[in-house]
């Protein structure tokens, strides 16, 4: 299974979204992310993709690990992604619209949710506005626009054994 990260930058009731531009999951708000390089450690691919897509630095010690997220795609194994979910409190630099992200930041309460991944739906507020630590299983269709299930349990480093 392929592995991703998702940065959430929170800054008090205000969390950072982007429009993402091109490619996989256009036209969708999410937060900051992407996969790792050969060899890049998860947190490293974090802190990387945030300044790639946002300006943005982020120091390895305000990454929050607050979940994690594994996606299935029906009938496309190669879809299938983990993602490594951090909240991010602390960040040096001047935010930046890129080629790939347009960024906005939202209430916590009023985040765009129709134009999201239809799982983050469920389970984004629950990490930025609840503070909640989740683990999520979503199975999707084989486009990935409509979900056939989606499982969350509240999450605790070193208690689920991720396969």
């Amino acid at each position: 299974m392929k592995q991703a990260t998702l940065c959430l930058l929170v800054n008090g009731n205000k969390v950072l979204l982007a429009m993402k531009k091109r490619g996989f999951g256009a036209n969708r708000w999410n937060g900051y992310g992407g996969k790792p390089d050969d060899g890049e450690s998860i947190e490293d691919a974090a802190i990387r993709e945030v300044k790639e897509e946002s300006g943005l630095t982020i120091d390895r010690g305000d990454l929050q690990k607050v979940g994690i997220a594994q996606f299935f795609f029906d009938g496309k194994p190669d879809w299938d992604q983990e993602v490594h979910i951090f909240l991010v409190e602390q960040w040096q630099g001047s935010l930046a619209e890129t080629d790939e992200m347009k960024p906005e930041w939202f209430d916590v309460n009023a985040m765009p949710l129709e134009a999201m991944w239809v799982s983050d739906q469920v389970w984004v507020p629950r990490i930025v506005r609840d503070k909640k630590k989740l683990f999520v299983t979503t199975h999707f269709t084989a486009d990935g626009n409509q979900m056939i299930s989606c499982k969350m349990q509240e999450w605790k480093q070193g208690e689920i054994k991720v396969k």
